[in-house]
């Protein structure tokens, strides 16, 4: 089993201001976008990054990044951390079409862990 990819998901204010930052200042382009959940994934050569107005719910309170981790077999990588000793939700499938897992470690930080459900997980 391998990690496929790492990426941040930035908590913003504004999606569509964030995008005219990352794109228009730094030369990322817009790979996928959904305005409804104020969510946008951008590339900037084989470089990704998230940037979401609705991770947070609490626009007062400091807002949390997110790491998303990409095994290719989410299913094995769950048991696997699971033998580890962490413990772990179960196993959900999400509404935009992942199977993942979400967990914090020791800081706090937020690790959501996933595959397409449609790559066999």
């Amino acid at each position: 089993m391998k990690m496929d990819r790492l990426i941040p998901m930035l908590p913003v204010k504004s999606m569509p201001v964030s995008v005219n930052f990352y794109c228009g200042m730094l030369g990322f382009e817009v790979e996928k976008r959904n305005d409804d959940w104020g969510w946008a994934m951008l590339r900037f050569d084989e470089c990704r990054l998230m940037v979401d107005q609705s991770i947070n719910a609490h626009p007062g309170k400091p807002r949390d990044s997110i790491l998303y981790l990409y095994p290719d077999n989410v299913v094995e990588y769950h048991r696997r951390v699971w033998k580890n000793g962490l413990v772990v939700p179960e196993l959900t499938v999400t509404f935009y079409g992942l199977t993942e897992f979400r967990i914090s470690d020791p800081d706090g930080n937020r690790l959501w862990i996933g595959q397409n459900s449609s790559a066999g997980a």
